[in-house]
């Protein structure tokens, strides 16, 4: 049976290249969205690590009306100050504004959190969340009607170290949501180290410093319940310093695997087995290293079919004088890194990319990039004259054949101011087809950046309920064919950096008025078919019963 992307891969398609891109900007609406949120490092000039790290963000469908609604992570305070800083969960009102109802959520805890994810874990309809954190990660439940129970205590994970990105997955095809947690090195304010740019002040040390430290893999046993299985997974790593983490299957055989992106150690490709165990195949596959063959400051990562190959690939955000990677999988088990010879590398090497991702923004059918940039160190510029601590963003337009332009100075200039960005996800947050962007900032503000004219092409939003497979659907592939070619996305939770993207799946058709063809590849191996779907429409599939008009409240 062919399997993931190989079906993408079999149906006949033209090699279409993309119109001119329609005039599309980006509008900061923060502030009259309602947003109100500033990120707390906790800095109090000791430069401890943690600080540089900043925070994610989730567009994610909290009470299940099909709205977007928003929820940003933060930091605290190292010593009591007699303010709380907490994580914001914003409501969608449905009108392009949002209300936060934080407080009465039960995510008012104080954490030094850093990451979110987001899935369904308990196949009750309701999107659950899990934190990431220094000292302690949390599990909360959806109780519905935005209301979460912190279950971390009884479901069994215990990560009590310096966590930064997460991936929910059913790496076992059981059914039930399994979780990744991508973890950092190991610190504590009394391990902390002396560094230093100019040798007389203090500077933020980077992660060389410190030694590495295991990420965990929890099997969801059901109930609520689940068991580190790290180790007997082949996943045990203490060398490792985790920041980014993808879910992929890079080899077409329908299990689903993992790519870790690691700050200044190998990154890591962990081939699915079939049988509870991975692989681990980064050196063998080229994605280990840089093309200098030197370990990278990998963070923010994705995978996405970017060329309508049929295959997965990868974009990692690395430190500046690094420039992003681009992985073009090669289908026989190696990736090219296709950045140092494009637009991809030339316009991001002084850069310095935490978040980042694929997304169709001008909805012409092929997935563009986007990257969220921002130094660790204020004083950068003294001794590096070409590197600015704020930076501005990347938006590289997909042209087809592989090829990319930077368009970052023509999508407005809310757009190009320049930020410590961290944390970055997409979604749709004002339905009208296009996908707007969600970022964070280290100390600082969120920011909203609405889409305004990628609808002007024409597209599809799909979202998928698993009912056999599990209820959010992930690993499930989408294959949409109409008359100007197939493309192909996978739900995922995870990639980007700390941050989740909405698990709604949207698909550019540029100016075709029709999908011919969607075909679903459930995670369970099942697929199914719908034919002749108009274009400009939200659509709902349930597993095993196609379209479904969703309740709505």
């Amino acid at each position: 049976m062919r399997t993931g992307l190989a079906l993408a891969a079999a149906i006949v398609f033209a090699a279409a290249v993309p119109d001119a891109p329609p005039k599309i900007r980006f509008t900061d609406v923060t502030a009259a969205a309602g947003i109100r949120f500033t990120h707390n490092s906790g800095r109090a000039g000791k430069k401890w690590l943690p600080e540089t790290m900043g925070a994610g963000c989730a567009f994610f469908d909290a009470d299940g009306d099909g709205w977007p609604d928003i929820l940003l992570v933060n930091g605290k305070d190292w010593t009591p100050r007699g303010r709380k800083s907490l994580p914001a969960l914003y409501r969608n009102n449905r009108d392009g504004t949002f209300t936060d109802v934080t407080r009465a959520s039960g995510l008012a805890i104080e954490i030094y959190g850093f990451g979110v994810a987001i899935a369904d874990y308990d196949n009750d309809g309701r999107e659950d969340i899990y934190l990431t954190a220094l000292g302690g990660d949390r599990l909360f439940h959806n109780e519905g009607q935005f209301k979460f129970r912190d279950v971390t205590r009884e479901s069994g994970i215990d990560n009590n170290t310096f966590s930064s990105s997460a991936a929910w997955f059913d790496y076992d095809r059981d059914g039930k949501a399994d979780l990744f947690v991508a973890n950092y090195v190991q610190w504590t304010p009394k391990t902390d180290l002396w560094c230093s740019l100019d040798g007389a002040t203090k500077s933020y040390c980077t992660p060389e410093s410190y030694k590495g430290t295991s990420s965990k893999l929890y099997r969801n046993l059901g109930g609520g319940k689940f068991q580190d299985v790290t180790e007997k997974a082949g996943l045990a790593d203490p060398t490792s310093k985790s920041l980014g983490v993808a879910v992929l299957d890079y080899n077409n055989d329908g299990w689903l695997d993992l790519f870790v992106a690691n700050d200044t150690q190998p990154n890591k490709l962990y081939r699915n087995r079939g049988d509870g165990t991975f692989a681990e195949e980064g050196l063998a596959a080229g994605v280990a290293y840089g093309e200098d063959g030197a370990a990278r400051g990998a963070m923010g990562v994705d995978a996405a079919d970017y060329d309508r190959s049929g295959r997965e690939h990868l974009l990692v955000g690395n430190f500046s004088n690094e420039m992003l990677a681009l992985y073009h999988n090669e289908s026989n088990g190696l990736f090219v890194d296709e950045a140092p010879r494009s637009t991809v590398g030339r316009a991001s090497l002084l850069s310095l990319t935490f978040g980042a991702f694929f997304f169709d923004y001008d909805l012409d059918g092929y997935p563009d990039i986007f990257a969220a940039n921002g130094h660790i160190d204020e004083e950068i510029n003294r001794v590096q004259p070409t590197v600015q601590f704020r930076q501005p963003p990347l938006l590289l337009r997909n042209m087809g054949k592989g090829r990319f332009e930077d368009v970052s100075r023509v999508v407005g200039e809310d757009f190009q101011l320049p930020m410590v960005a961290r944390g970055a996800a997409h979604g749709d947050y004002d339905r009208d087809g296009d996908r707007d962007i969600l970022v964070t900032t280290n100390h600082g503000p969120a920011r909203l950046l609405r889409n305004d004219g990628g609808n002007r092409n024409r597209w599809l939003a799909i979202k998928l309920e698993g009912t056999r497979s599990n209820r959010s659907a992930l690993g499930a592939l989408v294959t949409v064919r109409s008359a100007s070619g197939t493309q192909s996305q996978r739900v995922r939770s995870g990639s980007s950096y700390c941050s989740q993207s909405d698990l709604t799946l949207t698909f550019g058709l540029g100016r075709d008025a029709k999908a011919d063809e969607i075909v679903i590849n459930w995670p369970n191996g099942v697929i199914e078919r719908l034919t002749n779907v108009a274009a400009n429409q939200h659509l709902t599939v349930r597993e095993g019963q196609g379209i479904v008009v969703p309740r709505t409240r």
